[in-house]
């Protein structure tokens, strides 16, 4: 079987990989210069640094397992996370059961019961009870007003904008399963991994690994279209730098574009074209500081000021010792953005200089004379909204097109996003494809 892969994320070379070791014939294109999509990494300080911030949780067992595959488990680290709070200009600590008791910006009454909805929501196994609540709503009703506003309603906000109010509470419910499986006990302390040398070890691993069982890896060229012919896919055109196109056949497509991309690459029925371009996604923006000092001791900082324009401050050697990057201290400040924010309209010094006065409210200390160096990263589909009900909204992986697959971020729900979910997807279509095709071409119809 041959196959051709549209993007060259880890969800699409996780599905290359798959399909490699099965020995099916696999090409891979990815349309940047560079593998890995949003865990792709530069240098910094004579370290790799990923262009999105990037780290994993106990519960991530794909990557981890993957890891393993690879010869590479031994390059993970585990450290207690360092979360925190920024509020009526203060960090609160936020990373344990006695923080949140310690949380003075609401009452001690207030805090029990936040402490309990959390209890709650974490023993909650089924999610799909929850498709019909907002995480607004929710919040408000279980852990109650005052709660919500201090808490839930700026982290809401921050990350969802104007979409705040219609954010399904499977969605929240995610975010609490994901921690309580990172932690050592209930009341334990979150783990935090890291890949020691960055995500460019896992990617440079998969596309060598690729290449090893007789697969190719192109970057820098992108596909302009999906051919099919009755019903059927028939093969890709490669679009090349120096503007010229080539076709190639190809029994199998895979997708690993975002959702509303598809029908700019190829005509779908009319069903399943308003699904994939009925999910909306939002942007993000990163920017990288590279720092004499450090900023906080924080390495996970929610921001739930309004004033200032970024949700995090991750500081990203509170988790890997500064001596990766040549001494310097990394800070992100990143945020979700929709696609009418005028932050996309900025230039990289404008966005830097609106970000940079708001760091000292952080920390007093804050000179820009720390600022050695800052990169600026945009990807404009980093996040899907996931209202509610969203499960039936979900296009299939399998389309109406036979031999054509989509394995987009949108479809990895409940879960929003994330390295190990892309891969497991990505893993998943593959087996799915394979299992399809078996069945195909065995003698006994599949359905008997």
């Amino acid at each position: 079987m041959r196959t051709g892969i549209i993007g060259g994320g880890v969800g699409g070379m996780a599905a290359a990989h798959e399909l490699a070791k099965a020995g099916h014939a696999v090409d891979l294109f990815e349309r940047a210069p560079f593998l890995g999509g949003l865990a792709s990494t530069f240098d910094v300080g004579g370290g790799r640094l990923e262009r999105f911030y990037h780290h994993l949780f106990l519960s991530d067992v794909t990557i981890i397992d993957l890891l393993d595959e690879l010869g590479l488990k031994d390059r993970l680290i585990w450290e207690d996370s360092k979360v925190g709070y920024f509020t009526h200009g203060r960090i609160h600590p936020f990373a344990t059961a006695m923080d949140l008791l310690r949380f003075s910006p609401v009452s001690l009454v207030d805090r029990i019961r936040m402490g309990l909805v959390t209890l709650y929501i974490q023993r909650i196994r089924n999610w799909r009870r929850l498709e019909g609540a907002t995480a607004a709503g929710y919040m408000r009703k279980w852990a109650g007003r005052r709660n919500y506003e201090e808490i839930w309603e700026p982290l809401l906000r921050g990350k969802f904008g104007k979409y705040a109010e219609q954010i399904g509470m499977p969605w929240l419910w995610s975010k609490f399963a994901t921690r309580l499986t990172s932690r050592s006990g209930v009341l334990g302390r979150e783990k935090l991994g890291y890949i020691t040398g960055s995500w460019q070890v896992l990617i440079d691993a998969l596309e060598q690994r690729i290449r090893e069982m007789g697969g190719d890896v192109q970057t820098g060229v992108g596909v302009s279209r999906i051919e099919t012919s009755d019903n059927r896919v028939t093969g890709l055109i490669i679009a090349r730098p120096d503007g010229t196109e080539e076709r190639r056949e190809y029994d199998v497509v895979i997708a690993t574009v975002p959702s509303f991309l598809l029908p700019r690459l190829v005509d779908l029925p009319d069903d399943y074209r308003q699904k994939v371009e009925g999910i909306d996604y939002e942007g993000a923006i990163a920017v990288i500081w590279v720092l004499s000092q450090s900023l906080s001791p924080i390495y996970w900082l929610n921001i739930a000021d309004a004033d200032i324009p970024f949700l995090l401050a991750l500081e990203q050697t509170n988790l890997v010792p500064p001596s990766v990057y040549g001494g310097k201290h990394i800070l992100y400040t990143a945020d979700y953005v929709t696609p009418d924010d005028h932050r996309w309209a900025l230039s990289d010094d404008e966005l830097i200089a609106e970000y940079a006065q708001h760091l000292k409210k952080i920390n007093p200390a804050f000179d820009l004379s720390w600022v050695e160096r800052t990169h600026v990263h945009r990807e404009g589909a980093a996040q899907p909204i996931m209202t509610t009900h969203f499960s039936g909204k979900i296009p299939p992986n399998r389309t109406p097109i036979d031999g054509l697959w989509l394995a987009a971020m949108s479809q990895i729900y409940p879960q929003d996003r994330g390295t190990n979910y892309s891969i497991r997807q990505g893993q998943d279509v593959a087996r799915a494809l394979m299992r399809e095709e078996t069945a195909g071409t065995a003698d006994t119809p599949a359905s008997e």
